[in-house]
């Protein structure tokens, strides 16, 4: 089975990489934490040369032990802790994810993946370990994960420092207005719009599309189909790439999923699709039914599906909410899912064809051509870990083709005309306490296709944020009560 997410040039033996670095100083690696924060350093060629490519090397485990601003968790977790002293883990070098950054005179870079020290398993909370797990369970049954991701995005006329002097609070816009696909707007700021795209390019993350979305200094940028592993690595280091971008023209891009409460929220679309054995793309239709569809689909909508793509979509619908911390991992995230066609941001089990309305649309023929098919899971914010939220989405689909499931509910579009059908929608949970309580019930499916470890592990995570923001004092309620109460 071919793959697609090598980087093209990257070494494949020590040899090629004592090449490639020939005329290096220093290398640049990383690691992705939980909340989806690069964490990483600089090394010395020479260090970086020695046992550390081949063997791999020390990196401190408190990444896994304290969240996005350095916090230890409140609970300590089993990865890293007091009791083994913060011990390291073994970080190994994907010699496959080589890059130069070109903001950076085109330092060599390299992602890695993090190993138990004395038993050389992954641990069970490593991005990239778990979303290698689904990869490998589809590739059990003669399957590829092929992906492409969108991101939605403010971007302010500000820097970090000016931020947190403003409390972050009336922050000035890179541009005023509503301005959806607007080819004024990106005259504005034209340097940094394009040097987004450019630097991309360079980067070795492909984009598809990029241009406003509607809001002030809002962009959006599509990262271009390939394998899931690949575009999990892009997806992360796209936000790593715009965000260092941004420093260089005074920009701060934010992937927040709701900046503010009356405007659209920012998404992560994921389109997702498999390859079979012989790379055709297994939604789509065997010739004989393309003129008019797949006679057995259960539904109108999934005609065009094939029948591999529509146990896949009743995986995903049958276990969402008991994944959703892994699709919508802040306490923010729940603010974007107001519901409604409003904002177009659906907080149900809910499909249908072409339907942006939908939480999962189907994209088949007639609208795209039988190869292009797909399904677009509309939940996650661009605020989600790109890892977990393909894990997700991958894991429960293969676990409908494992089990043959069947949809049980109708498309969405079918509700307008059957108003009855309503009381059938199962709502996502509205919180994040309420998600992470779904997902570490004793018989989530989230258990089930993930395990304990990670479950135990990741729904502490989430714990940890519901406490944190339990206990905080916002500026709302100060000023609903502080006079009148």
């Amino acid at each position: 089975m071919a793959t697609t997410g090598v980087t093209p040039g990257a070494p494949r033996s020590i040899d090629d990489l004592k090449q490639l670095l020939c005329d290096d100083v220093k290398v640049k690696v990383a690691g992705i934490d939980v909340d989806g924060v690069l964490r990483g350093k600089f090394m010395s060629k020479d260090k970086f040369l020695g046992a550390a490519a081949s063997e791999g090397f020390g990196f401190c485990s408190v990444i896994f032990g304290w969240d996005m601003h350095d916090s230890v968790y409140t609970r300590e977790l089993a990865i890293s802790n007091k009791e083994n002293g913060y011990r390291d883990l073994m970080a190994s070098i994907d010699l496959s994810t080589f890059r130069r950054i070109p903001w950076e005179n085109n330092v060599p870079f390299f992602l890695v993946s993090f190993f138990d020290p004395k038993t050389s398993a992954p641990i069970c909370a490593d991005p990239r370990g778990v979303l290698r797990k689904a990869v490998d369970s589809a590739a059990s049954h003669g399957m590829e994960c092929i992906s492409g991701v969108e991101f939605e995005y403010f971007n302010f006329k500000e820097t970090p420092e000016s931020a947190a002097q403003k409390c972050f609070t009336q922050l000035q816009p890179l541009t005023p207005g509503m301005h959806g696909y607007s080819l004024l707007r990106t005259q504005l700021n034209q340097d940094y719009f394009h040097a987004l795209f450019d630097e991309s390019l360079k980067f070795g993350i492909d984009i598809e599309g990029h241009h406003t979305e509607t809001g002030p200094g809002v962009l959006e940028t599509a990262l271009a189909y390939t394998s899931a592993m690949r575009i999990a690595d892009n997806a992360i280091l796209y936000k790593f790439l715009a965000k260092s971008v941004g420093l260089k023209h005074g920009v701060l891009p934010s992937f927040m999923a709701k900046p503010w409460g009356n405007l659209p929220g920012c998404s992560g679309h994921i389109h997702v699709s498999l390859k079979d054995a012989e790379g055709r793309n297994a939604f789509s239709l065997s010739d004989v039914d393309r003129d008019h569809g797949r006679a057995n689909a259960a539904f109108e909508d999934t005609r065009y599906l094939s029948q591999i793509g529509e146990h896949f979509l009743a995986g995903v619908l049958d276990g969402l909410p008991d994944v959703m911390p892994m699709l919508v991992p802040t306490i923010n995230g729940y603010k974007r899912l107001v519901g409604g066609e409003a904002f177009w941001a659906p907080n149900a089990v809910t499909y249908g064809y072409d339907s942006r309305a939908a939480s999962i649309r189907i994209i088949s023929p007639p609208s795209v051509p039988p190869s292009a098919t797909r399904l677009e899971v509309r939940v996650p914010g661009a605020d989600m870990n790109p890892y977990f939220a393909l894990s997700a989405i991958f894991q429960l689909g293969i676990r409908g083709i494992a089990n043959q499931l069947q949809l049980t509910t109708p498309p969405i579009s079918s509700y307008q005309s059957h108003p009855a059908r309503k009381e059938e929608i199962i709502l996502l949970p509205r919180s994040l306490e309420d998600a992470t309580n779904a997902m570490m019930r004793p018989d989530s499916i989230a258990r089930e296709v993930f395990g304990d470890d990670f479950v135990n592990h990741f729904g502490a995570t989430r714990e940890h944020e519901v406490r944190l923001w339990n206990a905080a004092v916002t500026n709302w309620e100060v000023e609903r009560y502080l006079e009148l109460a």
